[in-house]
């Protein structure tokens, strides 16, 4: 690509990526225009790049190489793009992240978006929020064998070896003055799509964990309850909010917490289980 070009490797998004490219060829090539992109990628319409990058048009694998061809990306580039695309346009959860591993594969990628694909990481095994609160702990211990074998279920001590490094890598786990490995406070943020995925992944594993452990914890140790109401759709901002208190109530409880031992995991599930037809007073659903 030109000089003057973005570099695509900066981006998670193909069609913010377009946008970009769109405005620094305006710049630096008088001549170029949306109709001058079309006759270079060889369509009739042209108006095409304007339509993929107000998200109106996706990509077809031909239309992909054609894009390719115009931007004159190098074959790394063009492989990235694609996978850009195919990110953007997946249609299920298992498509769009074997997308984002192709993506963040990608080393300069990794170099260029080191959170985006270190959050995803994170939230996207279930059992590295889980040591990041065994530091917590007193009996804890910086062992990847002792740490695999403590979760239920347990996971293999290579696993939980990478998830120690990544952890401290994100400031998730910091060492204390004796050098004791504690959690770490850290506020961390992602790009938007990156972060829709990985709490998608997040939650996905965690109702898992949540069913698996009907039969794997005995049932004076775990809580399992569930209620089904009919409401009406003004009552449902009320829940929420009650909800959300409840959580805070309980998480303000734990870390009073001198002597913690055990990881619990509390997931609260609320949904319809018919259509909610809309609610005019609820500004959410606008």
């Amino acid at each position: 690509m030109k000089s003057w070009a973005p570099d695509i490797f900066q981006y998670i998004d193909f069609r913010a990526f377009l946008a970009d490219y769109y405005d620094a060829a305006k710049e630096h090539l008088p001549a170029f225009s949306y109709r001058y992109f079309s006759r270079k990628a060889g369509y009739t319409s042209p108006n095409f790049l304007k339509l993929v990058i107000e998200g109106k048009r996706n990509l077809s694998n031909d239309s992909v190489e054609r894009f390719g061809k115009a931007l004159k990306l190098t074959e790394s580039q063009q492989l990235f793009f694609a996978d850009l695309v195919a990110f953007d346009q997946a249609q299920t959860p298992q498509d769009k992240n074997d997308a984002f591993e192709r993506v963040a594969a990608r080393k300069r990628f990794r170099r260029a978006r080191r959170l985006d694909s270190a959050l995803f990481t994170y939230l996207s095994h279930w059992y590295y929020p889980a040591i990041r609160e065994m530091a917590a702990r007193a009996d804890f211990q910086e062992d990847p064998k002792w740490i695999a074998a403590e979760l239920i279920p347990p996971i293999k001590p290579a696993q939980a070896k990478r998830a120690l490094k990544l952890l401290l890598e994100l400031g998730m786990l910091v060492r204390n003055e004796d050098g004791r490995l504690d959690r770490g406070q850290v506020s961390l943020t992602t790009g938007h799509e990156v972060r829709s995925l990985a709490i998608g992944n997040y939650h996905r594993q965690m109702l898992q964990r949540a069913a698996d452990s009907i039969e794997l914890v005995p049932s004076h140790q775990r809580d399992i309850s569930a209620l089904t109401v009919c409401i009406s759709p003004q009552r449902i901002a009320q829940f929420k909010e009650r909800i959300h208190a409840f959580r805070e109530t309980l998480l303000d409880l734990g870390d009073s917490d001198e002597d913690p031992s055990c990881v619990y995991q509390l997931n609260i599930q609320f949904f319809p289980l018919n259509t909610v037809h809309h609610n005019p007073e609820d500004p959410e659903q606008d």
